[in-house]
């Protein structure tokens, strides 16, 4: 009878891995979603920054004079006729 208490063999790795060493797919999913959570958690912190605020108003200023001239363009094509 085995001994129960005995240490368990070094060479199988630890987690949820198959005795020959292959990841579950629990545990590669695992791995994935931690990935895109801290990925995401990044990405909203670093929208939080000082630089990202002032390329936020950058971008909106861009916008709005993007608006400004496509409605210029469009009066002074509808002028023309």
């Amino acid at each position: 009878m085995p001994d129960e208490t005995a240490m368990p063999d070094e060479s199988v790795p630890e987690g949820d891995y198959t005795e020959s060493g292959v990841p579950s797919f629990d545990f590669v999913r695992d791995r994935i979603e931690n990935r895109y959570t801290t990925a995401l958690g990044s990405t909203e912190l670093a929208g939080e920054t000082p630089e990202a605020a002032s390329f936020e108003e950058k971008l909106a200023d861009r916008d709005r004079a993007a608006q400004d001239k496509l409605a210029e363009i469009r009066r002074s094509l509808h002028g023309d006729e």
